[in-house]
């Protein structure tokens, strides 16, 4: 039985989540990070003075062993904006299981047996907090959302204050065999998680190989012209050098914003891979699934 620790948030994770759940004989933990302020995460967020939970019920849907009425309801939006308008169900039961169970860990246990999840939903750590983004002119923004609406690049993403790991995000990286880092946004999605000092500790100690899934696409206000050693160089600028052992990327056309690779030598491994859905750009579930299989074998 192999331990896999994936690491990350939104439709990414979520993707690379869909398909290890068809896997047997592995044990799935999902890292999730709960930064985010927009949108109905971030009106419960301020209302209620909790974690961002919008990432949590994603990976909660992907991870439902079948495609059930309620993992449905999770994801219904009601339409509108006021009172809840613009809400995801999911997100208004895991607030509404957080005040009536006192803790987001003990709700995501509850909901979780309720979807029949194949794998544990980790958020990274249990506290209510704001991504901070030092950008290239000095300027400081305030909130996940608002990251991407900058024009200036991006130097660096924090939180103010102390932030503590959860303390099962760090059990599940020293269990770990594999642990993968999904694609999506770099820094509001993936990078959140590994500046928390108790994760990237652990990661550093951690033997498990560490598996990077390349993104497709820049991500414009984030990525904007960044090659492939531009995001693994954020990555490693915001934990340490070598954090990625593989780098999974994927087969595509010529496209305008397209992630290249620029040099010719790495400090790490670079595998090519048919990842994408047919005619589209987005990564299809069964084919990294068939990767990662693929990788398991070669130990």
């Amino acid at each position: 039985m192999k331990n896999i620790v994936v690491i990350g948030g939104g439709h990414g994770q979520a993707t690379i989540l869909r398909g290890l759940k068809q896997l047997d004989n592995i044990n799935i933990s999902a890292i999730v990070t709960v930064a985010d302020n927009g949108g109905s995460t971030g009106r419960l967020k301020n209302n209620y003075n909790m974690p961002g939970v919008g990432d949590i019920r994603n990976v909660m849907i992907a991870l439902a062993q079948s495609e059930s009425l309620m993992a449905s309801l999770m994801a219904y939006r009601f339409e509108g904006y006021n009172d809840v308008g613009g809400h995801a169900l999911g997100n208004l039961i895991l607030t509404a299981m957080t005040k009536i169970s006192g803790d987001l860990k003990k709700a995501i246990e509850l909901l979780s047996d309720v979807l029949n999840l194949k794998g544990k939903v980790i958020p990274s750590t249990t506290q209510v907090i704001d991504l901070v983004g030092l950008l290239s002119d000095g300027e400081r923004v305030y909130g996940e959302c608002e990251l991407p609406n900058t024009p200036k690049n991006i130097e660096y993403v924090y939180y103010e204050g102390k932030v503590e790991a959860n303390e099962r995000a760090i059990q599940a990286i020293d269990q770990a065999d594999y642990i993968i880092f999904s694609m999506g946004s770099l820094y509001t999605s993936l990078i959140p998680n590994i500046i928390i000092p108790e994760i990237e500790v652990a990661l550093r100690d951690s033997k498990a190989m560490k598996l990077y899934f390349a993104n497709v696409c820049t991500q414009p206000g984030e990525t904007d012209n960044y090659s492939l050693e531009d995001h693994i160089g954020a990555i490693e600028k915001h934990s340490f050098k070598g954090i990625v052992d593989k780098v999974i990327m994927p087969y595509c056309g010529e496209v305008t914003n397209l992630v290249k690779v620029q040099e010719n030598e790495h400090e790490y491994d670079i595998i090519y891979a048919d990842l994408l859905a047919e005619n589209s750009l987005l990564h299809d579930s069964n084919k990294i699934t068939k990767i990662i299989k693929e990788l398991m074998k070669e130990g």
